[in-house]
């Protein structure tokens, strides 16, 4: 690739926090490594993995801007290492069991460039098992610091990207949250900058048995409550209604992705 078309690109640097995803974590790596954006600063940082996932990063690591792996203190405080260290003009981290569509960065980045008043873009992502079939649609939706604030929670982490200028005025993500950082995140964006939803298939979420999101993912609401309560928010609140009927519905939910694994 010409070299002068490198340096007229902005830099996209992509993190993907790791522990012991081997089963998912090529595929992760090789959608990200086979983008076909000419700038990605791609960063890989695993937390001890001890199921042969160093094997793998170290099979890709001529390809990578920064890997390591040593004991963390969990995904969070990864995805800050790796944020730690990147360079990018414009960010995203993809977990290790999800994927990222090719073009998605290109895509990304043409939007952002071109939109300089909007300080995150996110696209859609669909669900998929264990083996990558597509099992359903993740409901992404515009919203903004207000809809946020009522709970209203439709980005897809796996698409979205978003300026580092506007990151390190907000970094990093609070290390004690293990579900809603992404959340805590786009709410401090927002609040300093406009989101735009661009309805492009960009990411894929996978959904498995020893996924966060089918285990417990109440413990994400309970966050998001933290953050509202930071936010100056009060009892009387839609996101507190919220909060209490889905504690109600919860097991309606986790039923129905269940039935989406099984069915696939």
């Amino acid at each position: 690739m010409a070299s002068n078309h490198l340096a007229e690109s902005p830099g996209v640097s992509i993190v993907t926090p790791s522990f012991n995803q081997a089963p998912y974590l090529e595929a992760a790596m090789k959608s990200v490594l086979d983008q076909d954006y000419p700038n990605v600063e791609y960063l890989v940082i695993d937390g001890g993995s001890t199921d042969g996932s160093i094997d793998l990063i170290k099979r890709n690591a001529d390809k990578l801007a920064y890997w390591v792996s040593e004991r963390d203190r969990g995904q969070t405080d990864a995805i800050n290492k790796g944020f730690a260290q990147a360079t990018g003009k414009y960010l995203a981290w993809l977990n290790a069991d999800d994927h990222l569509n090719h073009g998605a960065v290109g895509e990304a980045v043409d939007f952002l460039e071109n939109h300089p008043d909007v300080g995150m873009v996110y696209g859609d992502a669909s669900y998929i098992d264990s083996r990558g079939r597509v099992v359903g649609r993740f409901p992404a939706a515009q919203t903004d610091y207000a809809a946020l604030r009522r709970g209203y929670v439709h980005i897809p982490q796996q698409a979205a990207f978003w300026r580092r200028d506007l990151w390190l005025r907000v970094a990093p993500l609070d290390p004690s949250f293990t579900f809603a950082m992404d959340y805590d995140l786009w709410v401090r964006l927002a609040k300093i900058s406009k989101l735009h939803y661009l309805p492009r298939p960009w990411a894929q979420f996978r959904l498995h048995q020893d996924s966060k999101t089918l285990k417990n993912d109440q413990l994400a609401w309970d966050e998001m409550l933290r953050v509202h309560w930071r936010e100056g928010g009060s009892w009387l609140s839609i996101i507190v209604a919220k909060y209490w009927l889905r504690r109600v519905v919860a097991p309606l939910i986790h039923a129905r992705r269940w039935r989406m694994l099984k069915a696939s």
